[in-house]
């Protein structure tokens, strides 16, 4: 046998394609990974000005003028309202201006990521004390929402959610290659997604439990962050079975390149989301891993506020990603009896 034919036999073309995509999924990997975070600086991050009227028109213009418009400044009542728009996840951070003194005070939420309460601090400080007239002010850091010290660089709920989403396509991968070759029916898509719904509430317990009572290392209540992990595993395992329906094998890079390529980095985990550049900023609250984060981070630290969005794009995904494993199965068996009934007419 020459080494051409040994060739042919090692390398199908179905694997060489394969391989391919392999080879695409690795650069997109580095592109996406290293192209959202290899920079990370703050843009357009929401920013509350508190001061009386004329020095808080004043101080907003300044800080929108600040190079490479890092903040999105608007004026906020008072302090109490300042706090309460970060705690309800409207507004990433406020100055406070004190008009009888030249000490202001800088609330910032390092729940929400201390790498952007870290940034946010830098930017102020440099602001206040590059005034154009007059004595040059300070600034004081209160941490409305800390993360918890164990929770270094508040990247234990990324980290949880990461867990959630592998846990989620690898079961769903493994029921499939399992059955090899063979297409789901009806009754197999509908058991693999009872025991994907099973994994994913005894998953989502488990991760709870792990970061809670175990390590210490996210607070915040237990029952909710078993609520994520339930919806979140079952949403991601259920989209990559669809995939898998409707591409074969292919669907498990495809799945790969939703959650891992394009989700994992754009999920504000390392950096939150005002820190990334617009693609991933844009398409991170829309992915699971970036929709999970927000919530974890959200019940951690934030009393639970701002979640409504985020679920709702998780339960669209669970939703979207269930109908399809159940209605394609029933849809090519319909199309196989089609084409097996002469002219199309089927057969009794």
């Amino acid at each position: 046998m020459t080494f051409a034919d040994e060739l042919k036999s090692a390398v199908t073309p179905r694997a060489a394609l394969l391989v391919l995509g392999v080879l695409v999924l690795q650069l997109l990997f580095i592109a996406s990974y290293v192209g959202a975070l290899h920079h990370p600086k703050p843009t357009d991050v929401a920013f509350g000005v508190v001061a009386p009227k004329e020095a808080a028109e004043r101080t907003k213009e300044k800080l929108a003028r600040l190079p490479g418009k890092p903040l999105d400044p608007r004026v906020v009542e008072d302090e109490a309202e300042a706090r309460r728009q970060i705690m309800d996840r409207e507004i990433d951070g406020a100055l406070v201006v004190d008009p009888r003194g030249t000490t202001d005070t800088l609330l910032v939420a390092s729940g929400g990521g201390k790498a952007l309460a870290n940034a946010l601090e830098t930017i102020a400080t440099k602001a206040e004390g590059g005034g154009e007239s007059g004595p040059k002010r300070t600034v004081k850091t209160v941490d409305v929402a800390p993360a918890s010290p164990q929770d270094f660089n508040g990247l234990s709920s990324f980290y949880l959610v990461v867990g959630w989403c592998v846990g989620g396509y690898l079961c769903a991968s493994i029921m499939s290659i399992s059955a090899g070759a063979k297409a789901a029916t009806p009754q197999r898509a509908a058991i693999r997604l009872g025991a994907m719904a099973l994994l994913a509430i005894a998953g989502g317990l488990g991760g709870a439990v792990i970061v809670g009572p175990v390590l210490d290392a996210l607070p915040g209540s237990i029952m909710g962050l078993w609520g994520l992990g339930a919806l979140l595993t079952f949403a991601v395992g259920a989209i990559t079975l669809a995939l898998e329906e409707l591409t074969g094998i292919v669907g498990i890079g495809l799945a790969v390149l939703l959650i891992v390529v394009a989700g994992n980095p754009s999920a504000g985990g390392a950096f939150p989301l005002p820190m990334l550049p617009p693609f991933w900023e844009a398409i991170g609250p829309a992915l699971p891993p970036g929709a999970g984060t927000w919530v974890a981070r959200s019940i951690a630290y934030f009393e639970g506020n701002a979640v409504t969005g985020p679920l709702l794009v998780l339960s669209a995904w669970a939703v979207a990603g269930a109908a399809v494993t159940l209605l394609a199965p029933k849809l090519r068996r319909r199309a196989d009896r089609g084409a097996a009934s002469p002219s199309g007419v089927r057969g009794l």
